[in-house]
């Protein structure tokens, strides 16, 4: 009986697809057409004002709830209008990536200790920088770039893949590769590493079937592919993160590579790597947790 039914909806899942492409597009259009810092305040009064009302913001406030037991209800709701504004900022930043110089006169964003994106590309071997959704995160990949360190990325890439396409258009002047998650993508960032080049991590997000790991005090489901990676290839690891300090002006911190402790047990010195860097990202959202995406479901229900 599903066979008959297969074309149609086929078709109707094509013609979904086009529409939202057309509405991305038509998006972008426009913020591209007006000045940045018009762009990153339309899009965040708007997300600011209709966010709220998404189903999904309710997970957002219990993931709050949750993490910091002790805030009141009004200092919740603070962080959770915070937070829309924020991610509204984000995308109607992205069609001026493309414009955003880091370094130089003129930058909007202040980069400390720069010299470890240096040391990384000069260094000759393969590396690993590691970040979360705060802030405008893709201003990692781009401070890379300006200093001529092509980074691979692992995104989830969208189930349109029309949009998948235009979210590349938007990261065209970032430099390395956009690595879907999954087997083939796994794959290629092994054949990356292997010929020396670098990687860049958002790994924030649940996977279901990863390692238990403390997070906020509650066990949460981490991918372990940074350490596996990390201790395969005897790589430096580097914590990243960019903090927005007002409007579209920014702050990328990159810090010194983590002391990796190996003692020959690889399950073992996996989950105490991905401790250390989940203990790392709950200190940046502690002390930014507006800038945080708490839409992700991190923990189990």
């Amino acid at each position: 009986m599903a066979e008959p039914r297969t074309p149609f909806f086929s078709a109707l899942r094509g013609v979904v697809h086009w529409i939202e492409a057309f509405g991305l597009l038509m998006a972008l259009g426009v913020l591209r057409l007006v000045p940045l810092d018009w762009a990153s305040g339309s899009g965040g009064r708007l997300c600011r004002t209709f966010g709220r009302f998404l189903p999904v913001s309710r997970y957002a406030a219990n993931n709050l709830r949750n993490a910091f037991p002790e805030k009141s209800a009004a200092e919740i709701n603070k962080i959770l209008a915070d937070m829309w504004e924020n991610l509204g900022r984000v995308f109607g930043e992205y069609p001026h990536l493309g414009d955003m110089q880091l370094y130089g006169p003129g930058s909007r964003t202040e980069v400390i200790d720069v010299e470890y994106f240096d040391r990384l590309r000069d260094d000759g071997k393969p590396g690993i920088f590691f970040s979360a959704h705060i802030g405008n995160w893709e201003i990692l990949s781009l401070g890379a770039t300006q200093r001529n360190l092509p980074l691979a990325r692992i995104y989830r890439a969208p189930n349109n893949p029309l949009v998948d396409r235009l979210i590349r258009w938007t990261r065209r002047t970032i430099t390395g590769e956009l690595v879907p998650k999954g087997d083939k993508g796994a794959r290629r960032v092994i054949a990356a590493m292997q010929k020396g080049r670098h990687l860049a991590m958002l790994v924030d997000q649940k996977l279901n079937n990863g390692i238990a790991v403390p997070f906020f005090g509650r066990p949460a489901m981490t991918a372990p592919a940074l350490a596996q990676l990390a201790l395969k290839f005897d790589c430096p690891v580097v914590p990243a993160r960019v903090v927005r300090l007002k409007g579209a002006h920014f702050q990328l911190i990159v810090y010194p590579p983590l002391e990796i402790v190996k003692t020959g047990d690889r399950h073992e010195d996996a989950f105490a790597l991905m401790t250390q860097v989940n203990a790392i990202i709950e200190g940046w959202i502690r002390e930014r947790p507006e800038q945080w995406l708490w839409l992700h479901r991190r923990w189990p229900n």
